[in-house]
């Protein structure tokens, strides 16, 4: 049925949205492509299991936990990392080089603590009610996926638009020298938006986690990819283009498995946005110059 697929569509490219959102906001904001945001989205994922797990926390709790425990990591990845490669005016293919290091770590690190098995979230942790609505299956899984996925991305759009902070990023991705100039504090803003964009990426991690029930330490490495398709396709930077490109993958993906095939689901996505990608080379909000330093 058309309508179910496409309900199955939104959920999972809520997800894929949310994922992107961070990962966008990173390069808008620090210009820098972080290629371990797949690991972090992983290790968000891994906190909040541990979170229910070991201390009975309920999900809304593990997903704070998960939010925040990515988004330290992500802090320390930036300060450790990508903190020293800027004082050094560091060419952008190396702080590309040193987050493939970073995500090898993290996912040899977590692999090492709790092995490559599967991990499941415990049973009972999601409600099994369902909506059924003119023959459209809903479930409180991808009823609460949709709902805090467009409640994050809202929260963001408005924090960057509307906000004092929000004009301040908006600055500093434009011209981080102009910025400080103008009494902004760059560093501090850096690491906040290394922090919000790592969280997101780890309440991502936590939201695929429940969709597949199934968590394993490279869970984060075809995210990655889709990510940067995502990303491409938005518009470099673009966090409008980063919403609507992870609702067109999900949508691609889900559609293609439902009519054609699961072995063709990333050939026929992948496939959309490269046909997408001659028309719009830019991306469907590529509209964004180079940053001036």
């Amino acid at each position: 049925m058309l309508e179910q697929q496409l309900v199955n569509a939104l959920s999972l490219g809520c997800v894929y949205a949310l994922f992107a959102l961070g990962f966008t906001l990173i390069f808008g904001v620090l210009g820098v492509i972080n290629l371990s945001h797949g690991a972090v989205f992983m290790v968000g994922a891994y906190a909040a299991v541990q979170a229910i797990a070991r201390f009975d926390l309920p999900l809304w709790a593990a997903l704070l936990f998960a939010f925040a425990f990515s988004g330290l990591v992500g802090m320390v990845i930036d300060f450790l990392v990508l903190r020293p490669l800027r004082a050094r005016n560091a060419p952008h293919l190396i702080p590309m080089i040193a987050t493939i290091g970073v995500a090898i770590i993290l996912n040899n690190g977590v692999q090492g603590i709790f092995g490559a098995e599967n991990l499941r979230f415990p049973s009972g942790v999601v409600s099994t009610d369902a909506l059924d609505l003119g023959g459209i299956h809903l479930t409180a899984l991808e009823l609460g996926i949709i709902l805090l996925s467009f409640a994050l991305m809202a929260v963001l759009m408005f924090a960057l638009k509307k906000t004092q902070l929000g004009r301040a990023l908006r600055a500093i991705a434009e011209s981080p020298k102009a910025a400080y100039l103008l009494g902004i504090n760059v560093e501090q803003l850096f690491f906040l938006t290394s922090f919000a964009a790592a969280g997101l990426g780890g309440v991502a991690g936590v939201l695929i986690g429940l969709y597949s029930n199934a968590l394993f330490p490279l869970m984060g490495q075809p995210m990655l990819h889709k990510g940067i398709a995502v990303i491409i396709l938005g518009g470099m930077g673009d966090i409008r283009g980063a919403m609507l490109g992870g609702l067109f993958l999900g949508f691609a993906e889900v559609l293609s498995v439902a009519y054609i095939g699961s072995n063709m689901r990333d050939a026929v996505a992948f496939g959309l946005l490269f046909l997408i990608l001659l028309v719009r080379p830019k991306g469907l909000f590529g509209t964004l110059q180079e940053r001036k330093v």
